[in-house]
């Protein structure tokens, strides 16, 4: 079943690090949230590596580079090497390279990741709109990114230059819990200047343009967190993605998504790479999985039966997708959910 057309979560005879060839792995809320490693990622993450699996972290986040974000996961217990990171900074300094001579000077709102990549681009950082800068980039920069980080960008794009921006995530998780991403800080400086960024990160196709061209996989798995970003960014790029619970989306969220945010399968955490995916089938009028049944009523979805938690939830997401499919779009899931406890 496409993306385009997906109704129901798919099913996988074999353990999906067998079935796919690569992990595009998102890290924030995936792999790791606030610095310390989620639950399971690391044992997870050695045993598919250990099924043959090529493990690939991409992440939206610009701030650290490449090599501080390997180092980072090998500390946690997962060897990385600074090629199997992905980031939207590398994403954006190849979007700004395409469009700009060699050696033009890009005004840099951010951190070290952006100006390592842009100069792996042959572009030159500089830190003022008086420096002349050829374009501006936004990526994320911190808790403790000054505001006067912000009018600078404002300076510089009011003089007519074109802004770029990493990512447009409005969140990013953290040890203490959600906090503002670069995309809130982009919505700062968009107020103020009434400009559109040219953005590269995920969902959009220059993120994963970078990720195809340094990975080379070839039957690929996008592993995240978020539907707006992960699971989006999969239906973009035509490719499967598996969703975590780990992060961002709750099962309110998935329940309610729209077509290009559902996840082809759905699991608690990273173990999902390490098993099948159950089957979701038609049963009884509605769709079950394992011991449940799910059904979309009048107004509300209703759940039946017995077993796992996260069957529940796939059958509910058959039933809430296909009844959104139907036109019936706010079916209320909270009774069938609460039951679930999620």
């Amino acid at each position: 079943m496409s993306q385009q057309t997906r109704t129901v979560p798919s099913g996988s005879a074999v353990a999906l690090s067998e079935a796919y060839d690569t992990a595009l792995l998102d890290l924030d809320g995936v792999v790791y949230a606030g610095g310390a490693a989620i639950a399971h990622a690391v044992e997870s993450l050695g045993a598919a590596r250990g099924a043959g699996m090529r493990l690939a972290y991409v992440t939206n986040n610009a701030l650290r580079p490449p090599e501080a974000v390997a180092a980072h996961l090998t500390e946690l217990g997962v060897p990385a090497e600074p090629g199997d990171v992905i980031t939207s900074a590398q994403a954006v300094a190849r979007l700004i390279a395409e469009q700009l001579p060699a050696g033009s000077k890009v005004l840099v709102i951010g951190g070290d990741g952006l100006r390592i990549a842009l100069r792996e681009r042959g572009l030159e950082p500089v830190e003022s709109a008086d420096d002349g800068p050829a374009a501006v980039v936004q990526g994320y920069g911190g808790p403790e990114l000054p505001w006067g980080r912000f009018a600078e960008a404002c300076y510089a794009i009011d003089r007519g230059v074109p802004w770029f921006a990493s990512n447009t995530d409005l969140t990013i998780p953290g040890a203490r819990g959600i906090g503002p991403g670069n995309g809130a800080a982009v919505e700062v400086v968009r107020i103020a200047t009434g400009a559109e960024p040219q953005v590269a990160g995920k969902p959009l196709p220059p993120m994963h343009r970078e990720t195809i061209l340094r990975t080379g996989a070839r039957k690929a798995l996008v592993v995240g967190d978020r539907l707006d970003t992960d699971i989006e960014g999969a239906f973009n790029g035509g490719v499967d993605s598996l969703l975590v619970l780990t992060g961002v989306t709750d099962g309110a969220a998935l329940l309610a998504a729209e077509a290009r945010h559902r996840p082809t399968y759905v699991d608690a955490d990273l173990r999902g790479l390490l098993t099948g995916q159950p089957e979701v089938t038609a049963r009884d009028g509605g769709f079950g999985c394992g011991g449940w049944t799910a059904s979309a009523g009048t107004d509300a979805l209703s759940l039946a039966g017995d077993g796992a938690p996260l069957d529940g939830l796939r059958a509910l997401c058959a039933a809430a997708w296909t009844a959104a499919g139907e036109g019936r779009c706010a079916l209320d899931g909270g009774k069938a959910l609460a039951r679930l406890g999620l």
